[in-house]
């Protein structure tokens, strides 16, 4: 049975923070949604970087590639680097992936945004932080 590569893209960060809930992230994706092969990348200071996430992807039994950036709003990164490294145009959501059985479908989401449930996160931290003791 194939599968679809799900590519989690993270900023990275000299902090271990950001690579621990990219990795996560990706942790729990994997177990909720077993017909995702989940992988992580990062654009910058973390390994695998996307390139050698993308190498990886190219061996494994998926039918399509679906790349996700763990960012909250469009940046340089969302607009221009990742669709580069993706070869897509600027703009671009969807493609090819060069896999090892031959091209396969590419998909390139969206980052975050303003969705409700960032809202409900907001307030939950807001909560936290208003009962915290110290």
């Amino acid at each position: 049975m194939t599968r679809k590569g799900l590519l989690l893209v993270g900023h990275g960060s000299k902090l271990p923070y950001n690579k621990e809930l990219i990795e996560s992230t990706a942790s729990l994706i994997a177990e909720q949604h077993p017909e995702y092969l989940v992988r992580s990348g990062f654009m910058s200071m973390n390994k695998p970087s996307v390139g050698e996430t993308l190498d990886a992807f190219r061996q494994d039994d998926i039918d399509l590639l679906v790349v996700v950036p763990l960012f909250l709003a469009k940046g340089v990164h969302i607009v221009k680097d990742i669709p580069e490294l993706l070869g897509l145009p600027e703009g671009g959501k969807k493609g090819t992936f060069a896999h090892a059985t031959g091209a396969i479908p590419l998909v390139y989401a969206d980052p975050i945004g303003s969705d409700p449930l960032l809202a409900d996160l907001m307030v939950n931290n807001a909560d936290a932080a208003i009962r915290a003791d110290n």
